[in-house]
């Protein structure tokens, strides 16, 4: 009777069969891994290198954009306050033109106004010497018919004689 006994040598020192044998297996595995696995892990290897480095560019390009348009929104925002400020300076300058007109006007009217109520007092100014000049002359036509006692005679030449005495007179 031949008793199995487990050799602890047999594991440094393997048998020539099993060294044969274990090479044999492993060529084979090597053969058919290279001939169906390698090439399609290879393949989705490169596949995933190629999808990443889009990613990545794509990443790149996005945030090119991104600085692109923060570059724009920020010049966009600047001619948008430049022009607010440009629309708030020409209302601005249109109010004081408005105001500046308008007190030119009124400075106008009231020139005008000052003007035609010169020449109205100073036609009223006439009228009332022209009538104090005519009273005038009645009233020396009176006192002197009262001082002469006599009427006199109201023809052309008295009347032009006592309307040049009246000039004479200083009327205040």
């Amino acid at each position: 009777m031949h008793i199995l006994a487990f050799d602890p040598m047999s594991l440094i020192l393997p048998d020539l069969g099993l060294l044969f044998w274990t090479t044999a297996i492993f060529l084979l595995f090597w053969f058919l891994m290279s001939k169906f696995a390698f090439k399609p892990i290879v393949k989705a290897i490169k596949d995933r290198e190629r999808t990443i480095e889009d990613a990545l560019s794509a990443a790149d390009k996005a945030k090119t954009e991104m600085q692109q348009l923060q570059s724009d929104n920020a010049s966009l925002l600047k001619e948008a306050r430049e022009e607010g400020a440009k629309i708030l300076k020409e209302a601005k300058d249109v109010k004081e033109s408005i105001i500046a007109e308008a007190h030119t006007r009124a400075k106008d009217e009231a020139a005008k106004i000052v003007s035609a109520a010169k020449v109205e007092i100073d036609s009223q100014k006439k009228a009332a010497l022209a009538e104090v000049k005519n009273e005038v002359s009645k009233l020396s036509l009176e006192i002197a018919q009262k001082v002469i006692g006599k009427e006199l005679d109201s023809s052309k030449e008295h009347q032009s004689y006592i309307n040049s005495l009246v000039e004479k007179i200083n009327v205040n």
